[in-house]
């Protein structure tokens, strides 16, 4: 009897599947559980994140006066509230004038546009021979119309959302604050709290650091403010002598922005009363414009100099890279931070990255050299 061939041959068999497959498959998939829930986590605390860090830098800018208070013997709890009510009466009265000045900006604008409009018209006729009238202005106003009901209507739409925000804003402000007040309060049991958490060695380099960090970002703030009061003193005198109304409140707003933004502060802050002139005597609009570029530079070269020089000092140049970098990453928050963070890593990385004596070459100071030593060191060289 033939047997068949198929029948002899035998099916080849199945590797066994590793016993430590089934382990790392069920460990990648607990570990990718285990990212997501940290990413998730991440993002719903990053909000929180935020507000403790600006928080505590809020504490290490009080935290000199709560000393000093405290030195002369008065309690530490009674220091920390009289410095902050002092601090949310300046942060108050300034709010409040802010936004008298807004008001009475916006109402003084709409009073006077026609009357500005009427000689914008008359100046544009008259210099490029044309024959505008404000009528047909107010018939291409009119024929617009549909654009500006759908501005309106997405306004409407849109005062929830405002609203939210507005009180979103204010319940931050209040967290930040209270947790500012604790840390400073606290800052003594909070520096013991994590000095405990690190071997004695390394205890005198956080306290060094903390201490650096204190100094800077108080250093930042006081020097900040006292050039706030100088700009809203001369600002304030300045905008008197031309005869603009709400001249001391307009002082204050060009002393705050001009002093607390870096770099472009005082540019910022000329464009409230510049609108304010506009709609008084539009010359005074230009003797402002004079007077802003003259007092920033006075400010960059010879006040900031003198006053930041035993406090906080960064090149303009860095401050102003700190700032960008400090917005891109946390926004409004991450500028206003970015110049005490800023000051507090360089003179942490001063006092702890070795520096070396230059030797005198003629290739760093290049400064009042002439084409002849040019072609004598370039022949030297060769």
């Amino acid at each position: 009897m033939a047997t068949d061939d198929s029948d002899n041959t035998a099916a080849p068999a199945r590797a066994p599947m590793p016993a430590w497959l089934p382990r790392a498959m069920v460990l990648a998939l607990a570990l990718l559980g285990l990212f997501e829930l940290v990413n998730w986590a991440a993002h719903q605390l990053i909000g929180i994140a935020i507000m403790m860090t600006v928080a505590f830098f809020v504490s290490l800018a009080m935290e000199p006066a709560v000393d000093g208070l405290a030195a002369r013997g008065v309690n530490r709890g009674v220091a920390t509230a009289v410095v902050f009510v002092i601090v949310f009466a300046c942060t108050a009265g300034f709010v409040a004038t802010l936004g008298v000045l807004m008001v009475e900006t916006v109402a003084n604008v709409v009073n006077e546009l026609p009357r500005l409009i009427g000689e914008l018209v008359d100046w544009v006729n008259h210099t490029f021979h044309q024959k505008f009238t404000l009528d047909q202005l107010r018939d291409r106003l009119f024929k617009d119309s549909d654009i500006i009901s759908s501005y309106a209507a997405r306004a409407a739409n849109n005062v929830w959302g405002l609203s939210s925000t507005v009180l979103g804003g204010i319940a931050k402000f209040v967290t930040i604050a209270l947790f500012s007040i604790y840390m400073t309060a606290d800052g003594p049991k909070l520096r013991r709290a994590v000095c405990s958490l690190l071997p004695p060695a390394k205890q005198g380099a956080v306290l060094h650091a903390w201490d650096l960090a204190i100094d800077k970002t108080g250093g930042y703030l006081y020097s900040r403010a006292l050039l706030a009061v100088i700009s809203a003193i001369a600002h304030g005198a300045f905008l008197a002598m031309l005869g603009l109304p709400n001249s001391l409140a307009l002082g204050i707003w060009f002393g705050v922005v001009a002093s607390f933004v870096p770099t472009i502060g005082t540019y910022l802050a000329g464009i409230l009363p510049i609108l304010v002139a506009l709609t008084i005597n539009p010359l005074d609009a230009v003797w402002i414009v004079i007077f802003v570029v003259v007092y920033q530079w006075l400010q960059d070269y010879v006040l900031q100099p003198r006053i930041t020089a035993k406090t906080v000092d960064v090149n303009p140049a860095i401050a102003l890279l700190s700032v960008m970098v400090g917005g891109a990453l946390l926004g409004a928050v991450g500028a206003l931070l970015a110049i005490p963070a800023t000051a507090t890593l360089q003179a942490f990385l001063k006092e702890y990255v070795t520096r070396y004596e230059v030797a005198e070459d003629p290739r760093i100071d290049r400064q009042g050299r002439t084409r002849k030593e040019r072609k004598r060191n370039r022949a030297a060289n060769d």
